[in-house]
């Protein structure tokens, strides 16, 4: 079994772009597989862009093909080339990107999204006086209730395991849900909320 070209250490990437110039396609793909990955990874740093690191370098392979017939060996390495022709060939995107005109320091810092202490206060509020007055509930209402919502149990669910009826566990949940918005009723602007 013969060792693909790309492995092959003794046959260099000139030797290779020459048998690519006589019309050799398994050349072509070796140097391909060889210089191809490094030649994206260069244009990807300098632009960032995945697609457009990926038209850059296939230009560059373009290039690289058109002068193949003319290539002198020894005078330069063809990796050396070819990253040099990507490099090029991004600074001349990079130079053609528009400009913001804005000065950084006239950039706006971004928001930070995370709540402010005053919002976090009013949410410790607002979760202590709910839990105060979920506490005061009949027990049923309370198991009801928290098993409903805070736990996400369906109205079958509940009721075996309050043993009640379906119909039972939707008018504990009821009750309990009233009782909470009467005993909350007067805290409605303390906790934040508008009347």
């Amino acid at each position: 079994m013969t060792m693909p070209l790309d492995a092959r250490p003794d046959v260099d990437d000139a030797a290779l772009l020459a048998r690519y110039a006589r019309g050799d396609a398994a050349a072509a793909r070796a140097l391909t597989i060889r210089l191809v990955p490094r030649a994206q990874a260069q244009a990807f740093r300098m632009l960032g862009d995945a697609t457009e690191a990926e038209d850059v370098v296939q230009e560059a392979m373009l290039r690289l093909w058109r002068i193949a017939p003319e290539w002198r060996e020894g005078e330069a390495q063809v990796s050396t080339w070819l990253y040099r022709v990507v490099s090029n060939l991004c600074t001349d995107r990079l130079r053609k990107r528009p400009r913001s005109g804005m000065a950084l320091e006239d950039v706006a810092e971004p928001e930070d999204p995370s709540p402010g202490a005053e919002a976090r206060l009013q949410e410790t509020a607002r979760h202590a006086a709910l839990r105060a007055a979920i506490s005061d509930l009949p027990e049923r209402q309370r198991m009801a209730l928290t098993l409903r919502h805070f736990e996400g149990a369906s109205n079958p669910e509940i009721a075996a395991a309050l043993g009640v009826s379906v119909e039972a566990v939707e008018s504990l949940t009821a009750r309990a849900k009233r009782a909470l918005a009467q005993a909350l009723k007067g805290r409605v602007a303390a906790l934040g909320y508008e009347g």
